[in-house]
């Protein structure tokens, strides 16, 4: 590779990262921003057009797997049925719906492509909608869905997929094939990632060292697929299995691998989403340039149907799928007395944002498939309108609905004031058994200090139901606390950076003390 590619290679990811910087100091949807910054850019950089083997084996595992080491096990085996009724049923049923349209509108196309396209534009990218929901403090039920959802239904459009495109391309797939293919991809998926993870969180245990345990981690995902896929599984569900078990584990590891592994994958994050919705709306070029000889008004009546199918087959099966259970099983009200609200069915119906596994999935249509740059351009429209019309109304709609998880963070808070107050009793317990076997006078001192302290955090705990404040307003003595540290930490910092600059204190020494200083600021934000 030449200088001058490697300048070029090097300009989409600085410019996204500069719009992904602005759009957070804003406050704005970063991924939309970028979204749009590719549009315009497309023209400018022809030359990135999506490699999907990119994305598949380089973007897509360490994504899915970071979004599932930091998601909930237990919430989300509370919404199975819900999440499963999503990433399996309505990824089949949006395939069904978009590919029976498809066909209407190109008869000559033959039935298992539009089903592929069914496939390609079936699973949403829930990255916008849920950073929106967190943000706008959506119930917590609703953004484990959305995230469940995630998760798996990559794996159940990219298996549809597959067996589409090998029937479109003559293999002679019968029905009964494609079922047994479906369900050896999702259930051997399943077994490869419940193997693996019981190994590899063992290995993790057994390497006590926080930096090669992220290092090791770093190359999960990538490993885990890899293997799934070599025997032909569905390597998204055994990433997903892993991260989900190594997550569930990770309160057992130690706390430097806890604290270097949050700061790692916010990294990764942040890096790799980045870099996927600037290249979504790079890919405006690409797919325009293959369609110059098309008529624009068709392409235009086709694409506006898809993309009306996408939206109101989400729409269409989220209703009953959440309501009708309910009618039918006694079990279901028995578990659930509390009917769902229709507001929270709202938004998961309109939280359908496609994103950039649709795009590659479509662009790893092998070149001699039927209507391949037609079926290009539909999944661009669906993937760039879900993105635009869906992602810049989301935040309103949860607003105009008045939508909010205060209620829930005021339980939070509650049970975890009970628990401070039950784990410092335990603290408390045990530091008088050890002064009971004998401590010297002169560290009576320490003791005292760790008592206060342990009492402080219990007591920190309750003062967080009131926001911070006590009742007439004014600050709580531990809201007070952590203000004057914090003051009293810039100023400490500032002593040593002075002493740095006038060659009195070595950088590394200054490097070492800075850590422990921004440790304890850390704890001052947790407390």
């Amino acid at each position: 590779m030449n200088q001058a590619s490697a300048v070029q290679l090097l300009v989409v990811p600085i410019i996204a990262i500069a719009v992904a910087a602005v759009a957070r100091r804003r406050g704005w949807p970063s991924p939309l921003l970028l979204v749009f910054a590719g549009l315009v850019l497309s023209p400018f950089v022809p030359g990135y057009q999506l490699d999907p083997e990119l994305v598949l084996l380089v973007f897509l595992p360490p994504l899915l797997y970071s979004a599932a080491i930091d998601s909930s096990y237990m919430r989300l085996k509370a919404v199975r049925r819900p999440v499963a009724l999503l990433s399996i049923g309505l990824v089949l049923f949006t395939t069904l719906v978009i590919g029976w349209v498809v066909h209407l509108l190109m008869p000559s196309l033959p039935l298992a492509a539009a089903f592929a396209l069914g496939a390609i534009v079936a699973p949403p990218d829930a990255v916008a909608a849920v950073a929106v929901a967190r943000r706008l403090g959506l119930p917590r039920k609703v953004v484990t869905i959305l995230v469940g959802e995630s998760l798996f239904n990559d794996a159940t459009a990219l298996t549809a997929y597959r067996v589409a495109v090998a029937a479109a391309l003559g293999e002679g797939i019968s029905w009964l094939d494609a079922v047994g293919r479906f369900l050896y991809a999702a259930v051997g998926g399943v077994v490869v990632g419940l193997v693996l993870a019981w190994c590899l969180a063992r290995v993790l245990l057994m390497l006590r060292d926080a930096l090669v345990e992220n290092t090791v981690m770093l190359l999960i995902p990538f490993g885990v697929y890899l293997a799934a896929e070599a025997v032909h599984v569905s390597g998204v569900i055994a990433v997903v299995i892993v991260g989900l078990y190594v997550g569930h584990r990770m309160p057992r590891a130690g706390f430097g691998t806890r604290l270097l592994s949050g700061a790692v994958w916010r990294v990764v994050d942040f890096f790799l989403e980045t870099i996927v919705f600037a290249l979504i709306g790079l890919q405006l070029w690409p797919i325009m340039t293959e369609l110059r000889d098309a008529d624009p008004w068709l392409l235009t009546g086709m694409a506006v149907a898809v993309f009306a199918a996408a939206v109101l087959s989400r729409a269409v099966w989220v209703v009953p799928s959440i309501y009708l259970p309910r009618v039918l099983s006694a079990g279901v009200r028995r578990n659930e007395p509390n009917a769902p609200s229709w507001r929270n069915t709202v938004v998961v119906s309109w939280a359908g944002m496609r994103g950039v596994v649709s795009l590659a999935a479509a662009f790893a249509i092998p070149p001699d498939f039927p209507g391949r740059p037609t079926l290009l351009f539909l999944t661009f429209v669906v993937v760039i309108g879900t993105l635009l019309i869906q992602g810049l109304t989301f935040p309103a709609l949860i607003r105009r609905l008045r939508i909010s998880n205060e209620e829930e963070v005021f339980n939070d808070n509650l049970t975890e004031a009970a628990a401070q107050q039950a784990a410092a009793a335990a603290e408390l317990a045990r530091l008088d058994e050890l002064v009971a076997e004998g401590i010297d006078e002169v560290h009576r001192e320490v003791v005292d200090q760790l008592r206060s302290r342990a009492e402080r955090r219990a007591l920190t705990a309750w003062e967080r139901l009131g926001g911070g404040t006590g009742p007439r307003g004014e600050e709580t003595p531990s809201t007070v606390y952590r203000r004057l540290r914090r003051e009293m930490l810039a100023a400490g910092r500032e002593v040593f950076v002075r002493l740095r600059d006038e060659g009195r204190l070595d950088d590394e020494v200054l490097n070492r003390v800075m850590h422990e200083l921004d440790f304890e600021e850390a704890t001052l934000e947790r407390d």
